[in-house]
């Protein structure tokens, strides 16, 4: 086994870096990803930059080059549902893309052919986040998570995304890592905790809670890689 651990920006793997405390960094494909050894079980860790293209990339140079055979997102999110507040944390069982649309040619929005609009996570992966978070003594709900390669801080749009998509929450990296494990099969994982409610304050909720949103990401995708190797 070696598990990919992904996420978008520097602060997202830090804490989970932080926890390995030893690792090789590799430079590849204008990026830097760092192996490591945790419990008898290799890991591959990297931040793509933030966005679809980035994210793709990433996830698929870690499963491609690095031979990932499975791969965890740890990273934030915002809100769409009312039952998501700041710190909450999300595990998506599937994910879209919210900024895909080809509507012209009579196809729902975030599809294309021979694709589908949602791309659905490792249900057992997913299992076993619900006794991480009993152990934890976390509430992780679950809910669908909707990808766009946009910042949205418009109350509008984030209830267009909610309602066209019955997404709980948004963010710009998820869904394209979808489509790379989906194709690539590999099982994948991806958990986001709420950094802003993606409406007129949430760039500054965003800077104010995303470290220690991240963290709280990062101390639940250790202990599922814990699962993992036990």
């Amino acid at each position: 086994m070696k598990i990919a651990i992904m996420g978008a920006m520097p602060e997202e793997i830090a804490p989970i870096l932080e926890k390995l405390g030893s690792y090789k960094t590799i430079e590849y494909a204008g990026n830097r990803y760092y192996e490591a050894t945790y419990k008898g079980v290799d890991l591959v860790v990297a931040y793509s930059k933030i966005g679809k293209v980035f994210s793709t990339l990433t996830a698929t140079t870690m499963i491609e080059h690095f031979g990932a055979d499975r791969l965890l997102f740890s990273g934030v999110a915002g809100a769409i549902s009312s039952t998501l507040k700041v710190g909450d944390l999300i595990v998506a069982t599937k994910l879209s893309q919210h900024d895909l649309d080809i509507t012209a040619f009579g196809h729902p929005y975030g599809y294309v052919p021979e694709g589908a609009v949602f791309v659905a996570a490792d249900k057992e992966m997913i299992e076993l986040s619900k006794k991480v978070a009993l152990e934890m003594g976390k509430n992780a709900q679950e809910g669908i998570i909707a990808t766009g390669d946009q910042f949205v801080a418009s109350e509008e749009r984030k209830n267009w995304i909610g309602t066209t998509f019955g997404a709980n929450a948004l963010e710009m990296e998820g869904g394209s890592v979808a489509v790379v494990c989906d194709a690539l099969g590999v099982p994948f994982f991806i958990l986001r905790a709420i950094s802003d409610a993606a409406d007129m304050d949430a760039s500054f909720s965003f800077d104010a809670f995303l470290e220690s949103s991240a963290q709280e990401s990062a101390v639940f995708i250790m202990k599922m890689v814990d699962q993992l190797v036990s």
